[in-house]
C-alpha cells in the first residue's frame, strides 16, 4: 500500500526528533522519497510550528523543551504524546494549539498520526510510550460508530494520563472517565440553523457527510437545532461524499440539492464540510444555482471557506484553542495526580458571517 502524506510526515517528524537536526538531503534519503518532496513537506510542517528550518536543514523547534530522561533523552522537561488522525485540515490547528501550549509548558510534544486508521492507533501509542511520552493527548482515528467499541478500549488502560480530543464515547463507558476537551458541535450547528431562520428562511437543507465523528455530531446536532426552533426538515439528510473519491455519488448530492432549490423545498443549506461546501458551490453554478442568491449556504468547519470565489459563511470550531486547553489540561494532570478532579471540557464554535447568506429573501432583487 501506497505511504500517505501523513504516514510521511510522521516518520520525517520522529527521524527529525530523534536526531534534532537533519539535512533535507539526508532526510530524502531516509524517507525514500525525493529532496522535492521533503522540501514541500518541510515547508508544509514548519509552516504549523512543529519544525525550524534553516539553509537546508531542519530541526526540532527551539522553544520546544528538552525531552525528559527517558530512552535516549537526558533532559528534565515533561514529554507529551500526541494521536491524531490527521496532521492537515481540521487537526493542523488542532496540533498547532497543542505544540504552542506545550512549549509554553516547557514540554516537548512528540506526534504521531493513524491517517484515519483506528486498528493502528494503539500501536502508534506505544510508540509514543516508547519514545517517552509521560502523558498523552489521543484523538482516535474513528470514523464509523462502531468503532469506539472496535478499537477504543485499549486507552482506558493505558499506564499514563490521558485526555481525549474531539472525541465523546458512550456515556458510562470507561472511555467516559477520562479528561477529555470537545467543541460543542450541537452548539455550531444551532448557531447555523437560527442565522438562516433569522434571515427569513424556512428550515435548511443539511449536505453532510458520514465519515468521521465531527459528521455524526453535526448530523446529530441538525436535528436537536429544528427540535429547538419548532422546526420540520424540508427533507432528508443529502449525503455528502468527497468529489475527487467519489464523483458520481458527488454529483447526484449536488442533483437532488439543486432540484430541492428548484422545486421550492429549501432557500437555505448547512454543508459539512468546507471543501465540500465549495466544490458544490462551484458546481451549483454550472447548473445555473446562484449562492446567494438563489440558496443561502452555511459551511461547517471553516478551514478554506474564506477561500471560495463567494466567501463562505461558516461554523468555526475552535480548532486551536482544543489543542491548547486539552494540553494545559494534561499538563495539570501531570502535576495534580489522580486527585483532581476529572473534567470534560467543552468549547463553543463561532459563526463567521461572510457573504454567502446574502439579504432576507425578501429584499433580494
Amino acid at each position: 500500500m501506497r505511504e500517505s502524506a501523513a504516514e510521511r510526515h510522521d516518520r520525517l517528524l520522529g527521524l527529525v526528533r530523534e536526531r534534532g537536526s537533519a539535512r533535507v538531503s539526508d532526510l530524502a534519503s531516509q524517507l525514500g522519497v525525493s529532496p522535492v518532496t521533503v522540501r514541500r513537506d518541510v515547508e508544509e510542517l514548519a509552516g504549523r510550528g512543529l519544525l525550524d528550518r534553516v539553509h537546508g536543514s531542519v530541526s526540532w523547534p527551539q522553544n520546544a523543551a528538552p525531552a525528559a530522561a527517558g530512552p535516549g533523552g537526558t533532559g528534565t522537561g515533561l514529554v507529551l504524546g500526541m494521536l491524531a488522525p490527521s496532521s492537515t485540515y481540521y487537526f493542523a490547528e488542532v496540533i498547532r494549539g497543542a505544540h504552542e501550549a506545550a512549549a509554553r509548558a516547557g514540554a516537548r510534544l512528540i506526534l504521531r498520526i493513524s491517517d484515519y486508521r483506528p486498528q493502528e492507533d494503539h500501536a502508534r501509542t506505544e510508540g509514543l510510550l516508547s519514545a517517552g511520552a509521560e502523558g498523552l493527548l489521543v484523538a482516535p482515528g474513528w470514523q464509523h460508530p462502531g468503532d469506539p467499541a472496535a478499537f477504543g478500549g485499549w486507552i482506558a488502560s493505558l499506564p499514563v494520563p490521558t485526555v481525549l480530543l474531539e472525541r465523546r464515547p458512550t456515556a458510562g463507558s470507561p472511555l467516559d472517565r477520562l479528561d477529555r476537551v470537545c467543541s460543542d458541535h450541537a452548539h455550531g450547528v444551532l448557531l447555523a440553523v437560527r442565522h438562516l431562520v433569522d434571515l427569513g428562511h424556512g428550515a435548511p437543507l443539511l449536505m453532510a457527510r458520514a465519515d468521521s465523528p465531527t459528521a455524526v455530531a453535526v448530523r446529530s446536532g441538525y436535528e436537536e437545532a429544528l427540535a429547538v426552533l419548532g422546526l420540520r426538515a424540508p427533507q432528508d439528510v443529502i449525503d455528502s461524499v468527497p468529489a475527487e473519491l467519489a464523483p458520481d455519488a458527488f454529483e447526484q448530492a449536488v442533483q437532488a440539492l439543486r432540484e430541492a432549490v428548484h422545486s421550492g423545498v429549501a432557500t437555505a443549506a448547512l454543508i459539512h464540510n468546507d471543501v465540500d461546501a465549495i466544490q458544490v458551490v462551484q458546481r451549483l453554478a454550472e447548473l445555473g444555482v446562484r449562492v446567494p442568491e438563489d440558496l443561502a449556504l452555511i459551511a461547517y468547519d471553516d478551514e478554506v471557506a474564506a477561500l471560495a470565489d463567494t466567501p463562505l459563511t461558516a461554523v468555526a470550531p475552535p480548532k486551536r484553542e482544543v489543542g491548547r486547553h486539552a494540553t494545559e489540561l494534561l499538563v495539570e494532570r501531570l502535576g495534580q495526580g489522580a486527585d483532581m478532579p476529572r473534567r470534560h471540557l467543552t468549547l463553543l464554535p463561532q459563526l463567521r458571517v461572510r457573504d454567502s447568506c446574502g439579504e432576507r429573501p425578501s429584499r433580494r432583487r
